[in-house]
């Protein structure tokens, strides 16, 4: 834009690059529509674009995000009933290091909402590595609010919001915490290496006698 019509051999000395390199980028420039040239002499001079350019770039990106995503809420439901239709049969998905156990978290945030609560098994070891991968994790839940009980295996936890729980009394910490809900169950704890793993086993019959068997001790327990 400064210099005006350049040659190849004219941006390599003002830009410090190779002349490879500023061809390659003109080349790319040329293609998004941002850079034209003109022969001059048998050589060849190139010209930036109006910089109004970039914001209509922008727009054509915005038109096509905005198309792919109109097609892709059209094909979310057939995927879902295509997904349904082996529900009989357990599906496991693995997820490895804070992201994946994010992951773990926030399906259990949208799905939760169908049943508008869960329960859980709190262990202490595993509970710094939640708070690590979603921090805002209870906050969310509440705003969405979604209700849980929970039965802590040691000594220890606080009441958040929507949330009860009770003691189970043992005097051993448990590294795994599980998560029961909607046709799902979650556990989530370390692998030999000593890293943050998540399990998720989703199957209808699996989660309903998980279910029983919590409110079962829930009622035992004080």
């Amino acid at each position: 834009m400064e210099y005006g019509a350049v040659s190849v051999r004219g941006l390599a000395d003002i830009t410090g690059l190779n002349r490879g390199t500023v061809y390659d980028i003109l080349k790319k420039l040329q293609n998004q529509g941002l850079a034209s040239y003109y022969h001059k002499e048998k050589k060849q001079q190139f010209v930036a674009e109006a910089p109004e350019k970039l914001l209509k770039i922008i727009k054509d990106k915005t038109e096509k995000l905005q198309k792919a995503k109109k097609s892709l809420n059209e094909l979310i439901p057939e995927l879902s009933s295509l997904k349904g239709k082996n529900g009989d049969k357990p599906v496991t998905k693995f997820y490895e290091g804070k992201s994946g156990i994010r992951f773990v978290l926030e399906d259990v945030l949208s799905v939760a909402l169908k049943d508008n609560e869960y329960y859980i098994y709190s262990a202490t070891n595993a509970s710094d590595d939640l708070n690590s991968a979603y921090p805002d994790f209870t906050k969310d839940r509440i705003k969405k609010k979604i209700n849980v009980k929970a039965i802590s295996m040691a000594k220890g936890g606080t009441l958040s919001g929507l949330d009860e729980r009770r003691w189970l009394g043992t005097e051993d910490e448990s590294a795994t915490f599980i998560i029961i809900y909607c046709n799902k169950c979650a556990f989530i704890s370390r692998d030999a290496l000593n890293k943050p793993v998540g399990v998720i086993i989703e199957n209808k019959m699996i989660y309903e006698t998980q279910k029983i068997i919590f409110l079962q001790l829930w009622k035992f327990l004080k």
